[in-house]
């Protein structure tokens, strides 16, 4: 009797694993971490493509002095800006860039890691002609500080004869280590009036209050204290109160409700909590500022893990005898709505919680990060009480000054044998650090040294991919790109397919990216040891026509065509057919795109023998253009044949 051995599936509702060996399933959830990530990007200031900086520019308000920083700019093509803290340096920063001419050029952030070895970040690309550079350094610590100058002296040379302006952000606290030699490249700017900007950010929604409108008390005191990202944020606040409301209400209705989101409710939380002597009373309050508007179930499955997680000693009172959560909630003035969610009555209330527990409780922020952890463990948590919690718990670890726990949680997520679950928060999470002003180049420096790590889990390689290509590609295109190729070429199976769709993806968007990924793939130092995947993503990526009148780019692409014609013939024939079908399509361009190939197998015969015989079967192939395809061959004959010094007939024109 012959028995079959095998794996029956009679239903699924998730991956299956039905042979041996190891299966990474993290693929079902990354459209769902897609989707929260570009809903975390539609909202971040710090992206500088066109229509960012257009949406901006209608909503900028000159700063004091910004007259001063336009001059010097155009005088020297250098500024180096400063200001208070909530002045809107960078904003300010990306108008001057936006305000320049950009008929040629680019405009975008230097690099502000040292990736794959560079020497400086000015010398991680080269500059184009009409460039428009920013450089942000207004979180630098000391030591990099002073390098940069150092290194910028000499870059500046580099800007004037190529037409290319930079506005380098300063960090303000450490104004005193300016160097002399650039001080007059230095100007200040002042904090714009927050009632402006104010109403300008309404005319651009078509809300016009009027000037008593303006005048409310509460709204006065509001814009003296706040930062400039607060005042836009009160603006889009009053623009959803208008969506929502309607014509039901008008502006003074829905300005006190967006007041109301923004109260500081510090001094009642401290109040309230050094008036709670109860462990468990301290722990639900946490527990619901952390998860608030969650079912209650929710809310008691976080307070136990809390005190679980402090070693909190068990209640022996039995059940019955205990409080229930209506009447724990009611005793922290919070309120259990329609739907039976969870919420504090007072607006702001939860994140004077959550603030006040991780700043005056810092011996125990450790165990926080690891019951949070635990919380996120639970199936009952849907995907947008999941996507609220990590934005809060980011909060906290960011503004304390611990992103090393925002990092600890995405490797632990990403390492769990439930990792599927969990590749959305873990995207989400490291997306969040990336786009924090002080701790966004501690998180890229972190993704460089991920992306080129042999032993990088490939639960970790997938979110790393979607980060950089949702998050960090709309900020920094450049450092994202060389994270992705590191990726491309580590990855295994899908996760290295899916870094090689995204690396062709951004290094096609423009230009500047095609000739950088060109670079990278023709001169790498590290290119023999990933050769293969290397001349894969050449091929895909090699245009035969984008920018082929370039004379770096030929030479770029004849480098990379070398290493690709090495490769057995079936890696290479299809893309060497779509070449030279180009020079029938674009006869203008055939000179330049034969000269690529010949100039590719110019130094080894044969090479140039087998790229012959592929462009003879490409001939043969025709079922239409005979004489032109023909007559390309001749040419391609020809150029071979004087790339290697053979002397050959003219060929007649």
């Amino acid at each position: 009797m012959t028995e079959n051995v095998g794996t029956y599936v009679h239903e699924s509702h998730g991956s299956v694993h039905g042979g041996e060996g190891p299966q990474y399933n993290i693929y079902v959830a990354a459209a769902a971490a897609t989707s929260r990530l570009r809903d975390q990007a539609g909202g971040r200031p710090r992206t500088i493509s066109r229509t960012d900086r257009i949406h901006l520019y209608q909503r900028f308000v000159d700063p004091p002095h910004f007259t001063r920083v336009r001059e010097v700019l155009h005088e020297a093509r250098v500024v180096l800006l400063d200001g208070p803290p909530g002045s809107g340096r960078r904003a300010a920063a990306l108008m001057l860039l936006h305000e320049l001419p950009g008929s040629q050029g680019s405009l975008h952030e230097l690099p502000d890691t040292l990736d794959d070895s560079a020497a400086s970040v000015f010398d991680a690309r080269e500059v184009s002609t009409g460039d428009r550079l920013l450089l942000d350094l207004s979180k630098a610590e000391e030591a990099r500080y002073v390098e940069m100058q150092r290194q910028l002296s000499a870059f500046r040379d580099r800007l004037s004869p190529l037409d290319a302006h930079l506005v380098v952000v300063l960090p303000h606290q450490l104004g005193y280590l300016l160097r002399d030699d650039l001080r007059h490249l230095s100007a200040d700017i002042g904090r714009p009036n927050s009632r402006h900007v104010l109403a300008r950010h309404l005319r651009c929604e078509d809300i016009e209050p009027t000037g008593s409108d303006l005048d409310n008390q509460d709204l006065r005191a509001f814009l003296a204290r706040a930062p400039l990202r607060k005042v836009a944020a009160l603006a889009d606040g009053i623009r959803r109160r208008r969506d929502t409301d309607g014509a039901d209400q008008r502006f003074p209705q829905w300005l006190a409700a967006a007041l109301a989101d923004e109260h500081d409710q510090a001094g009642r939380v401290a109040a309230d909590i050094a008036a709670e002597e109860s462990g468990r009373r301290r722990a639900l309050l946490l527990s619901l500022a952390m998860f608030h508007g969650s079912p209650p179930s929710t809310i008691l499955h976080a307070t136990n893990a809390l005190l679980k997680a402090l070693s909190h000693p068990d209640d022996e009172t039995p059940r019955l005898d205990r409080t229930d959560l209506y009447a724990e909630f009611t005793a922290v003035r919070a309120e259990v709505d329609a739907d039976g969610r969870v919420s504090f009555g007072l607006p702001g209330y939860d994140s004077a919680v959550r603030d006040h527990f991780w700043t005056y409780m810092p011996d125990v922020r450790g165990q926080l990060r690891d019951w949070f952890q635990d919380c996120m463990s639970s199936p009952g948590l849907g995907p947008a009480e999941r996507k609220t919690a990590v934005a809060r718990f980011a909060e906290q670890g960011l503004r304390c000054q611990r992103p090393e726990d925002l990092r600890t949680l995405v490797e632990r997520w990403a390492h769990t044998d439930a990792a599927t679950r969990y590749v959305p928060d873990a995207a989400q999470l490291l997306a969040l650090g990336l786009s924090d002003d002080q701790h966004g180049r501690y998180f890229r420096q972190q993704i460089y040294d991920w992306s080129t790590a042999a032993d990088t889990n490939e639960g970790l390689r997938h979110v790393l991919v979607l980060v950089c290509s949702e998050s960090m590609a709309p900020t920094h295109p450049d450092q994202a790109l060389v994270r992705l190729h590191h990726l491309a070429r580590r990855g295994r199976a899908r996760t290295g397919a899916t870094a090689q769709e995204a690396v062709l993806s951004l290094a096609r968007s423009e230009n500047r990216l095609y000739e950088l990924m060109l670079n990278r793939l023709s001169s790498d130092k590290d290119q023999n040891m990933w050769a293969a995947r290397d001349s894969t993503l050449f091929l895909a990526l090699a245009d035969p026509i984008r920018r082929i009148r370039s004379p770096h780019v030929r030479a770029l692409l004849a480098q990379g065509w070398s290493t690709a014609l090495r490769r057995p013939d079936e890696r290479w024939t299809g893309h060497v057919s779509h070449w030279l079908s180009a020079c029938v399509e674009h006869a203008e361009h055939r000179g330049h795109v034969l000269e690529v190939l010949a100039t590719a197998c110019a130094a080894d015969s044969r090479t140039a023998g087998r790229l012959y015989r592929a462009a003879r079967v490409w001939q043969r192939a025709a079922d239409g253009a005979v004489t032109e395809r023909a007559d390309t061959v001749d040419r391609l004959l020809h150029a071979i044949d004087t790339q290697q010094g053979i002397e050959s007939y003219p060929y007649a024109v």
